[in-house]
């Protein structure tokens, strides 16, 4: 090859080189668009925007949050996994995105583990087991106990075939050895609205709106499905401490952007994020909405996403779910 040729190329490979580290230095120099693949309104959302300002400020440019739902928020993150790849469109990883979506629905197109690269996590949520009063059970181990004696009688809502609250469900009576009878709702709402009507015996519903519920006497609080127990319930039991060792239902979620983002750019989103958790408005609204803060490094992150889609995966299919 001649020589004039030679060190063309090599002027090339390293304009090439050079190019991503001054994207990075310039990024972002417009809007970034988050998107949040659900309605808007709800916890996640409202937690979502909190932390869209927050970067805002951070980075120096507008951070839009967009509302793509669909298919249980499979439309909105396949919609980010085949993005260019630039930084300026990132999503809400979720476990119901990210761990659930891809065994529940049969052409989900997206590789959760592929399709993405993980900036961080932001938080854990943890449910609270709740029952009509008029469900004679106080424990999880009386509830338990009532199912045994008359399996199939007693009845769980959820918001919807494949949502945490359904396999969280599904996964204590696995677990438990019981047979509970799904009863699936358009949502969370509905579904709460039921079990306060005695329609349902059963509900894992998220922990701010069971707050004043359970003050009120209008349902009654049995144990949180998180590895410790909740400042929101400090007297409420672990459902594992309580009656089933090893048990674990909480949702995750962070944020991710579309497989082969630029390092530099990952790694500006990740100390922007971090930054934005370390601010005590942040923390304050999220902790407030009954969430857990647990920031994660990409490397981390990736790890917690590869666990989760593992765990679900396996519920999903113990559950006998499946969205065709």
């Amino acid at each position: 090859m001649p020589i004039g040729r030679t060190f063309g190329l090599a002027l090339i490979a390293l304009a090439a080189c050079l190019c991503v580290p001054a994207a990075a230095q310039d990024y972002p120099n417009r809007p970034v668009t988050l998107v949040v693949p659900f309605p808007p309104g709800g916890s996640t959302n409202i937690v979502m925007r909190i932390i869209a300002d927050k970067l805002s400020e951070l980075l120096g440019q507008q951070v839009v949050v967009d509302n793509r739902a669909g298919a249980g928020g499979t439309v909105g993150t396949r919609s980010v996994a085949k993005s260019t790849p630039d930084g300026y469109t990132i999503s809400l990883g979720y476990t119901g995105t990210l761990g659930v979506g891809p065994s529940l629905y049969p052409n989900v197109g997206y590789d959760p583990r592929k399709d993405f690269e993980p900036v961080g996590l932001i938080a854990t949520s943890a449910l609270v087991v709740l029952v009509n009063p008029a469900v004679e059970a106080k424990t999880i181990s009386e509830l338990i106990g009532l199912a045994k004696r008359e399996p199939g009688k007693l009845t769980y809502a959820s918001a919807g075939t494949g949502s945490g609250i359904h396999l969280g469900s599904a996964l204590l009576a696995h677990m438990a050895g019981i047979t509970l009878t799904h009863i699936p709702y358009k949502g969370s709402s509905p579904a709460l609205t039921d079990l306060l009507g005695g329609h349902v015996a059963i509900y894992l519903s998220s922990l701010p709106p069971a707050v004043a519920l359970v003050r009120d006497g209008k349902v009654r609080a049995l144990a949180v499905t998180g590895p410790q127990r909740s400042p929101v319930f400090p007297d409420l039991p672990t459902v594992a401490e309580a009656a089933l060792p090893g048990y674990e239902a909480v949702l995750h979620y962070g944020i991710v952007a579309p497989a082969g983002t630029p390092k530099p750019i990952i790694e500006k989103l990740s100390v922007a994020l971090k930054a934005a958790l370390r601010e005590p408005d942040v923390r304050e609204k999220i902790e407030a909405d009954g969430a857990e803060l647990a920031s994660m490094t990409p490397a981390e992150y990736a790890a917690d996403i590869d666990r989760e889609e593992t765990k679900w995966s396996a519920i999903v299919k113990l559950s006998g779910a499946r969205v065709e």
